[in-house]
């Protein structure tokens, strides 16, 4: 499922903590609009409940990280744990241990980006028999 919003404003939460992550200092104010880029912002939900049961341990989603994600990105990412739940088609809530990914991108390589991104989506639920894994798109500008 992929959803899109650019309800946001000019610098969503995640582009802030992706700055932060990535080292870069807390900004104070607005941003100069002279001086910010067009980017993406895409976020992608993974689950870690195993259909049979069971669940994606932490050193094994680092592996999926490292083989699948970080060499379609390898100028950086933000990722956090997290906790989701969802309806099941029985209709009983699915509660689970989760990662939320944040990747920023130039809006320019958005095309290519978005090839990257289902092939990371469609790996993980291969890899993993996951029914799916969310994403979520936001226009924003970022100046680093």
């Amino acid at each position: 499922m992929k959803w899109t919003s650019e309800a946001r404003g000019a610098v969503g939460t995640g582009v802030l903590a992706a700055l932060i992550a990535a080292g870069v200092p807390a900004l104070v104010g607005a941003l100069d609009p002279a001086e910010t880029r067009p980017y993406t912002e895409t976020r992608l939900y993974f689950g870690t409940q195993r259909t049979g049961g069971g669940e994606i341990g932490k050193a094994e989603f680092m592996r999926f990280l490292d083989r699948e994600v970080t060499p379609a990105f390898p100028e950086g990412l933000t990722l956090q744990e997290g906790y989701g739940q969802w309806r099941g088609e029985d209709g009983k809530i699915v509660r689970e241990s989760s990662y939320e990914l944040i990747l920023l991108y130039p809006e320019k390589s958005a095309e290519e980006r978005d090839r990257s991104i289902e092939r990371i989506r469609t790996a993980y639920e291969d890899q993993f028999q996951q029914d799916s894994v969310g994403r979520s798109d936001d226009h924003v500008s970022v100046d680093f």
